[in-house]
């Protein structure tokens, strides 16, 4: 195994000494460390800061019911090898805490904020030990994530409770933006420290709509129903979520799907690239007020829309991936049009790509804002185009080749220069590469069939870790195998994750008028509304929807369309 013998693991037991506990390398280059708990911290810093590796992600998981304890699991990625380093430790419920590794590993800190939150272990020495996933009126010592907290559980309302908020420098003004801002119409709230118009610091505070699918996943759905959850992670992302999903479990599980499978799925999750980088690309412009580029943008990306419902019958949320490959093919008869659309879009984008550069407006508001240094964009863990733009020429398809990215070979796009200007141009080159990409994979794609069959149980107590690169940057999915058809724990981290945690640098002595842009820069997805309000514009009337009408309305136009077309989807 590569980890055992190119020296990593024997440097690993010569510093944890005492500490080691045990090592294994269930598949090659991806290496399980488990240590005493008091040995995390030390060893968390020798990867991070001599080893080269990169922090991804940290899963806490309540494992009382088969070990007696909670287990806190840091994962590393360790780019140069192609390869992952995971450090285990166990967590006595009397005793429920553990040393925090952000002081020597700054990118974690939402991640052992949420730990604690979700399962109730404390990371002891952490700079903000806040509240970070879990609602301000939560109960204390109510964690989601225990075994034992039922999945349906609905707390007492706490009127009384109020948000914490970062006390604002002396002699400055705070001014909030959100939770619902007219160019960010997300739920989070940025809460700047001003001086005049200079910004010299800021707080944020999010996960108003946090769903809790992680929760549903171990305890409601099955391995073939989660793909059609994690879809619903992002509105933009969601095949890049069930792939990575599907990705994790038949990682743990040993399955492989077919050679052709993994063509399809790189050929749509290079579609979602397309789409999705001209769609921030009209955002953008809008938050700074170049709407005649917002409108050309979205125009030329609609086409590629028409051709996602082509091959799976929707525009977004696919519903094409489950495990072991994908349900539906791309018949030949089909390339011809998805080749023309191609040649349609590289056309007009490159138009617009040419016309960038000579409009002197746009230059002004976009070189030399929201700079991310070199070095803060490692330290913090930034992912995707925001990394990219700092001159890091990181991509998990490159690093970490999975579907058919290792027969494709994606070229990596980045910049230097750090600020809003070379995330922009690392996304505009991107379109054209991903463009690349699928003329490429629609002519090597081989024959073959487009799903393993999987004849046995998945076995419990298996690891799966995957990662796919989202247009925002790499998704990661974590599966540990579990009981009754279903993961016992599945931890997920999209790219916003890492990348918001950058912001504060980003904006500090920014000008206000900055700060929208800059934030919109990283591509910012939090989560979807619960309830939406209509307003008949012939009345004036207005009607809210609840969670539960929504989903009735949604079944039944999901009947009529099939219906309509006359066969049943399965």
């Amino acid at each position: 195994m590569y980890f055992s013998n190119n020296g990593l693991l024997t440097q690993i037991k010569q510093r944890a000494g005492g500490a080691f506990v045990e090592a294994y390398e269930p598949v090659e280059r991806k290496l399980y460390v488990k240590l005493r708990k008091d040995a995390v911290r030390p060893m968390a810093d020798y990867l991070f800061n001599e080893a080269g590796a990169r922090f991804l992600i940290t899963s806490g998981t309540d494992r009382r019911d088969a070990l007696g304890t909670f287990e806190i699991n840091h994962i590393f990625a360790m780019d140069e090898e192609h390869g992952y380093v995971c450090l285990l430790a166990e967590v006595h419920p009397d005793d429920a805490k553990i040393d925090s590794i952000t002081p020597v590993v700054p990118g974690a800190g939402w991640s052992e904020r949420e730990f604690r939150d979700v399962i109730g272990v404390d990371p002891v020495g952490h700079p903000d030990p806040r509240r970070l996933v879990l609602a301000d009126d939560w109960p204390e010592g109510v964690h989601p994530l225990r075994k034992d907290l039922p999945y349906d559980y609905k707390p007492p309302a706490a009127p009384e409770a109020r948000m914490q908020f970062k006390e604002a420098p002396e002699g400055t003004t705070v001014l909030p933006i959100g939770p619902f801002f007219p160019v960010l119409e997300e739920p989070a709230q940025l809460r700047l420290f001003v001086d005049g118009e200079r910004v010299v610091g800021c707080d944020y505070r999010g996960f108003y709509n946090h769903r809790g699918i992680e929760k549903l996943g171990d305890t409601v759905l099955n391995y073939n129903e989660i793909p059609f959850l994690a879809e619903r992670i992002c509105g933009i992302c969601g095949f890049i979520h069930s792939s990575c999903y599907c990705q994790a479990v038949e990682d743990a599980a040993g399955i492989e799907a077919p050679i052709r499978a993994r063509y399809i799925r790189t050929i749509m999750l290079e579609m979602e690239r397309v789409h999705s980088h001209l769609l921030w690309l009209g955002i953008a412009t809008h938050i700074i007020g170049f709407d005649t580029l917002l409108m050309q943008s979205w125009r030329i990306r609609e086409p590629i829309m028409w051709l996602s419902e082509e091959i799976s019958g929707n525009r977004k949320t696919y519903g094409m991936n489950i495990i072991g490959g994908v349900r539906r093919d791309i018949p030949e008869e089909v390339h011809p049009k998805i080749l023309a659309v191609l040649d349609k879009i590289e056309k007009e984008t490159l138009a617009v790509a040419d016309a960038l550069p000579g409009d002197s407006t746009l230059m002004l508001r976009l070189r030399n804002v929201g700079p991310l240094t070199h070095d803060h964009a490692r330290a913090m863990c930034a992912v995707g185009p925001t990394v990219r733009g700092s001159g890091h020429p990181r991509d998990v398809r490159v690093d970490h080749p999975y579907a058919a990215y290792a027969e494709i070979e994606p070229k990596v796009c980045y910049h230097d220069e750090g600020d809003v200007l070379a995330r922009t141009l690392v996304r505009v080159e991107e379109t054209f590469e991903s463009i690349r990409q699928i003329r490429k994979g629609l002519a090597d794609m081989p024959d073959g069939p487009i799903v393993t069959p999987i004849e046995d149980e998945i076995p419990a107590g298996r690891e799966g870790i995957s990662m796919v690169e989202a247009p925002r940057g790499e998704a990661i999915h974590y599966v540990l195998t579990g009981e009754n058809n279903r993961p016992e724990r599945w931890r997920v981290r999209a790219p916003t994750y890492p990348n918001l945690q950058c912001i504060p640098a980003m904006v500090q002595g920014q000008e206000v008028a900055d700060v929208p842009i800059t934030l919109g820069s990283i591509d910012p997805c939090f989560s979807c509304t619960e309830r939406v309000e209509v307003v008949d514009v012939n009345n004036e009337r207005k009607r809210i929807y609840t969670n539960d009408e929504l989903v009735a309305l949604s079944r039944e136009k999901a009947c009529a369309e099939r219906s309509r077309r006359g066969h049943r989807r399965d």
